[in-house]
């Protein structure tokens, strides 16, 4: 659970500095106000893949206890902490490109179709993760019962 408290805190910072890199970065350029640039783009998917799931799953480790599938939970961060931050990587060298004037090139643009892919496969991990949790939490508890004790009739 610590390693999802402290996700969405360092996500949480980088998602506000990217957001003043933005800011500065383009006034410091020249570039003008209210043009697109995906540098924006960054602080937003920091913000919203980053720090806010990871404060829905502290949530919902509470509840259900998802990381007891330990080795789900282990390819979930993985990949998903790869697929953010891949993806926010791209967004800021090409919105650094982007700002500066220069030709940004295709491959930028495949690199964050990957990061795209690792955010949805760890997606994937993290439901199966949660679905045998919420299923071993709601499973009743096998009761093993008793043979009931036969009545002998008669004596002997």
């Amino acid at each position: 659970m610590h390693h999802l408290l402290v996700s969405a805190f360092v996500y949480a910072g980088l998602g506000v500095a990217s957001g003043l890199f933005y800011r500065e970065f383009t006034k410091l350029n020249g570039f003008p106000e209210g043009a697109f640039t995906q540098l924006g783009l960054a602080h937003t998917h920091l913000l919203a893949l980053g720090f806010f799931p990871f404060l829905i799953l502290l949530g919902l480790e509470q509840a259900f206890r998802f990381s007891a599938a330990r080795k789900r939970f282990v390819w979930f961060l993985w990949l998903y902490h790869a697929g953010v931050v891949l993806t926010s990587a791209m967004l800021i060298l090409h919105g650094s490109l982007t700002v500066l004037g220069l030709e940004s090139s295709k491959m930028i643009a495949g690199v964050a179709g990957l990061g795209h892919m690792a955010i949805t496969a760890a997606i994937a991990v993290l439901f199966t993760a949660l679905r045998t949790a919420i299923r071993t939490a709601g499973a009743p508890a096998v009761r093993r019962e008793e043979p009931a004790p036969v009545a002998v009739r008669g004596g002997a």
